[in-house]
């Protein structure tokens, strides 16, 4: 597993202090294991302890969220916020609501974050947070009164230079309005506190789209690059149906491809002629209804029960964008024997690590979620920008600054991969070139 000791000391320190923690522990492999030839060229991270440093968050935060229902029934539910790494900057990184939320899906999605932030080149640093209550179910007042209560306790954790939350899974547009209202109310001032913001308060046009877009700029550098492709005329399979996977899916579309499935929890839908867009919108962001629902506006589709069996159809392009470990390696070889030729992450850490490892050794080009899925973080890093400036730039201005941040973003990463002596090695060459950074600065501010 590891090739040196220190390297190897580190993760076994960490499974003893985290042995209860496998989605922070599946993180921190993957990222170490893909460190270990920067780190053995670079002997000051072992006589610093940067490492050590590194995967333990400077601060982690738990507190109750108690709150009434609609019946008049106090419920009490978790709030978490990790501040991971503040070495090039404010901690930045978004809040989600749903059920499996824990202290260890906070932890990964931070140290991820802080990697994924390291590689926009913008100055934010790496957090995370959320709640293991779930939006599902509850009425407008009921989640207006959730998110007040949990930001009456956030808010002395967080500010506009020193940790920015956004939204994430759960946490749209409604949710950081009624985040953002509680803390101007408290704290009686408006400032950049909160990303994903409503446009009329603050937020950036494209904020929206941009995980999504940004995911299809990623891909299609990385299909010019390195393999004279491009989305044109591709077949594309997206699992989820949320903010990430719709825009995803009309990016995909625009720039030529046909997106013939799409997924939720439930089940995946597919559609031969081409998914209609604009029904999945209606059903998702409209009803907040589930795919299957898709049957009843087009009758020739097909609704299959299980999420995971939309790995098996034969596709061009996959974009796994619903959730962690969701394409394992049995569904890596089921893409791979189909002729997928490209596998980038719109979700935070969709593949295991196997799964990851076989796209790399079929060589089959890998966008690993930290790189391919930027996009969303580098806007609300532009949002962040505009709300200092007390300004704000146009829907064009914001689309073409995180196109070139993507652009920017495969060039970097598949730079270290050339390096390596393997340009299909996109893994490693995201966490080198997203932790050589934090490591400098890291380096450079002390001991802290």
């Amino acid at each position: 597993m590891f090739q040196t000791d220190y390297v190897k000391r580190v993760f076994e320190d960490l499974k003893k202090r985290n042995e209860n923690e496998k989605e922070f522990l599946q993180a921190a492999l993957e990222i170490l294991e893909s460190l270990e030839s920067y780190i053995v060229k670079h002997p000051e991270i072992e006589n610093n302890k940067i490492l050590e440093r590194f995967v333990e968050p400077e601060r982690f935060l738990q507190f109750r969220v108690s709150w009434v229902d609609d019946q008049g029934e106090v419920q009490v539910n978790r709030g978490y916020r990790v501040q991971f790494n503040s070495s090039i900057g404010p901690y930045k990184g978004g809040l989600r609501f749903h059920p499996s939320v824990n202290a260890s899906i906070i932890k990964f999605l931070g140290l991820e974050q802080v990697l994924k932030n390291s590689l926009t080149s913008l100055p934010m640093g790496g957090g995370k947070g959320g709640s293991d209550f779930d939006p599902k179910g509850k009425s407008d007042h009921e989640i207006m009164r959730f998110c007040q209560a949990f930001m009456t306790e956030l808010y002395r954790h967080i500010g506009e230079d020193t940790d920015i939350p956004a939204g994430d899974i759960g946490v749209g547009a409604r949710e950081i309005g009624y985040l953002f209202g509680q803390y101007k109310r408290i704290q009686n001032k408006t400032v950049g506190v909160l990303t994903g913001k409503g446009i009329p308060f603050g937020g950036s046009l494209v904020r929206t789209e941009a995980t999504g877009y940004g995911l299809c700029y990623f891909t299609e550098e990385a299909l010019k690059i390195m393999k004279n492709e491009s989305f044109q005329n591709k077949t594309v399979i997206i699992s989820g149906s949320g903010n990430v996977a719709i825009y995803a899916c009309q990016k995909a579309k625009e720039l030529g491809a046909k997106v013939i499935a799409m997924s939720d929890s439930n089940g995946y839908v597919y559609d031969s002629n081409g998914i209609q867009l604009e029904v999945v919108k209606s059903i998702k962001e409209e009803k907040r209804g589930r795919i299957k629902e898709y049957l009843s506006y087009v009758p020739t589709a097909v609704y299959q029960e299980g999420a995971s069996g939309i790995w098996q159809l034969p596709c061009d392009i996959a974009l796994p964008c619903a959730t962690q470990n969701e394409l394992d390696l049995e569904a890596a070889k089921a893409l791979v024997k189909n002729g997928v030729i490209a596998v980038s992450e719109g979700a935070n850490m969709p593949s295991t690590l196997e799964a990851a490892k076989y796209f790399i050794e079929k060589k089959i080009i890998y966008g690993p979620a930290k790189a391919a899925n930027a996009g969303g973080v580098a806007t609300s890093g532009l949002e962040m920008s505009q709300n200092s400036l007390r300004y704000s730039w146009s829907f064009e201005e914001v689309d073409q600054k995180l196109k070139d941040i993507m652009v920017q973003i495969f060039h970097n990463i598949y730079k270290v991969a050339l390096e390596l002596g393997n340009p299909y090695d996109t893994l490693s060459g995201a966490n080198i070139a997203g932790f050589e950074k934090v490591a400098k600065a890291m380096l450079s501010l002390g001991i802290y």
